[in-house]
C-alpha cells in the first residue's frame, strides 16, 4: 500500500497497540481502530486492521489458553455471531459518522449499567440476567464488524462476571481469535480485505507480535484492580470518542 512517512510511522504506533491490546490492557483496542481510521477511510480501515487483530489473537491465545472459561464462550458465540450479520447488512446503509455515534451510545449506556450493577451486585457470585449476554453478544458482534469496536463491550461483560486478570485474558482471547475469523469472509465480501491490504498487513506484522510479546510483560506487573480500573476507564474513552469526535 502506498502510504506517506507520517502516515507509516502512525501505522506502526497503531500495530504495537493493536499486539499490546489483546495480551495486555484489551481497553487499548480502540487505540488502533482510531489510529487507522485516520490513514484510511473509516470502513476500509476496518478490513485493514482486521487480519493484524487476528495475528494479535493467536499470540494471546497462545499465551493464555489454559485461563479460558468456556462457559462465558458459549454463552456469546450465537448472539455475537447475529449480532455480526447485522452488521453485514448495515454496513453499506449507514455512514461512518452514524456507526460512530451508535456505538459510543451503546458503550456508554452498557458503562452506566455496568457500575450500577457492581455497585449494587454485593455477593461472590454475578448476577446473570437473562438479557445481559444476548444484548452484549449481539452489540459485540455488531459493532465488531462495522468498527472492530467490540472491545470496550467486552470489558464490560468479563468484568461483570467477575474474571481474575489471566481469566480475563484467556477468555477474551479465544472470543476475538473466532469471531475475527469468523468475519473474514463478509469483510472480502465486502471489498474490506483485498491482496493489496494484506500486503500491507504482512508489512506491519513484526510490530503486532512485538506489541503482544510486550503487552505479556506489562500484564506481569499490573493488579487486579488496576488492571480493571485501566481497563474500564479506557472503555469510557473510547465510548465518549465515538459519540463526540
Amino acid at each position: 500500500m502506498t502510504f506517506e512517512l507520517w502516515q507509516w510511522a502512525l501505522a506502526l504506533v497503531g500495530a504495537l497497540a493493536i499486539g499490546v491490546a489483546k495480551t495486555g490492557i484489551g481497553g487499548l483496542g480502540m487505540i488502533p481502530v482510531v489510529v487507522f481510521a485516520n490513514i484510511l477511510p473509516a470502513k476500509l480501515s476496518a478490513g485493514f486492521v482486521l487480519p493484524m487483530l487476528i495475528m494479535a489473537d493467536v499470540v494471546a491465545v497462545l499465551a493464555y489458553r489454559r485461563h479460558a472459561q468456556w462457559s462465558h464462550l458459549w454463552r456469546l458465540f450465537p448472539w455475537t455471531a447475529l449480532g455480526i450479520l447485522l452488521g453485514v447488512f448495515a454496513m453499506g446503509r449507514i455512514t461512518n459518522q452514524q456507526a460512530g455515534l451508535l456505538i459510543g451510545v451503546i458503550v456508554l449506556t452498557l458503562m452506566s449499567v455496568h457500575m450500577v450493577r457492581k455497585s449494587q451486585v454485593k455477593s461472590e457470585e454475578p448476577e446473570h440476567s437473562v438479557w445481559f449476554a444476548p444484548t452484549i453478544g449481539i452489540l459485540a458482534g455488531f459493532t465488531t464488524l462495522v468498527a472492530n469496536a467490540a472491545g470496550p463491550l467486552m470489558v464490560i461483560y468479563l468484568l461483570a462476571m467477575r474474571l481474575p486478570k489471566m481469566e480475563y485474558m484467556g477468555t477474551g482471547a479465544y472470543y476475538f481469535l473466532l469471531i475475527n475469523l469468523f468475519k473474514v469472509p463478509f469483510m472480502i465480501h465486502l471489498g474490506l480485505i483485498t491482496p493489496e491490504s494484506f500486503t500491507g498487513n504482512l508489512m506491519l506484522a513484526p510490530m503486532v507480535v512485538a506489541g503482544a510479546l510486550l503487552g505479556k510483560i506489562v500484564l506481569k506487573h499490573i493488579s487486579q484492580k488496576l488492571f480493571e480500573n485501566v481497563a474500564l476507564v479506557l472503555a469510557a474513552l473510547a465510548g465518549v470518542k465515538l459519540l463526540f469526535f
